[in-house]
């Protein structure tokens, strides 16, 4: 997000403490606290007594953001009852990266009047209007006419046409043979068929009683037979 246009927009800081400061005490422990300067706004946080060279703080302020400024001055101080307050260091807070990212948790360092390491103090910052555009610069998409569906074309309406015709004479038929008719009938005709059911089986009649065989006369001839001619004597013989 560009970080122009953040004129009137909010700035969370929190003071959370220093750590390694300088101590300007001889004797007791010094109390130090914490000024921050942004334009014409300041805020100080309460004095930790007896903080000494790592103070612990906690505390939050709130500043409205100037378009063009961009860094926090920030000096710490150590009190004093009876003389007027020492100055343990001081330094300077850039706010490049909390317009960017909208959070930045850093440790700055810090100098004294005579640029010498005088410690650090860290700083929490916030920036929550970081996802909330005006108005007037709310984004925008661009609109497209809604494209027309695809037209397939269907095979099945396609007219038919009749092949040209091919050059080649037709083919002869064979001798003692018509062309059948194109394109054949159908269903075939029935085959014709004997009726049904069969008339039933009549046997021709037999006659009865059978004639014998071989034929003879009846009642047979006397008994017994004559005798054999050239037979001698009598029959039958005694």
């Amino acid at each position: 997000m560009s970080i122009s246009g953040i004129q009137g927009q909010l700035l969370e800081v929190t003071v959370v403490g220093c750590t390694k400061l300088k101590d300007t005490e001889w004797i007791s422990r010094q109390d130090p606290y914490v000024c921050l300067e942004y334009g014409s706004a300041k805020f100080r946080t309460r004095t930790c007594t007896d903080g000494g060279k790592n103070p612990t703080f906690q505390e939050k302020f709130i500043f409205t953001l100037i378009e063009g400024l961009r860094e926090i001055n920030v000096h710490v101080w150590n009190s004093n009852t009876l003389t007027m307050d020492d100055l343990i260091g001081s330094g300077r807070i850039q706010l490049q990266r909390v317009l960017h990212e909208g959070y930045d948790d850093s440790s700055w360092p810090l100098q004294t009047k005579h640029g010498r390491h005088a410690g650090e103090v860290r700083l929490i910052l916030h920036h929550p209007n970081l996802n909330k555009r005006p108005n007037n610069q709310a984004m925008s998409f661009p609109t497209y006419a809604p494209s027309a569906p695809p037209q397939h074309q269907s095979t099945y309406n396609v007219p038919y046409t009749q092949p040209p015709p091919t050059a080649y004479p037709p083919v002869a038929c064979y001798p003692n043979q018509t062309p059948s008719a194109y394109p054949p009938l159908y269903p075939p005709p029935p085959v014709p068929m004997s009726s049904y059911p069969p008339a039933p089986y009549r046997p021709q009649p037999a006659v009865y009683p059978p004639p014998p065989y071989p034929p003879t006369t009846y009642p047979p001839a006397t008994y017994p037979p004559a005798p054999y001619p050239g037979y001698p004597g009598t029959y039958p013989p005694y």
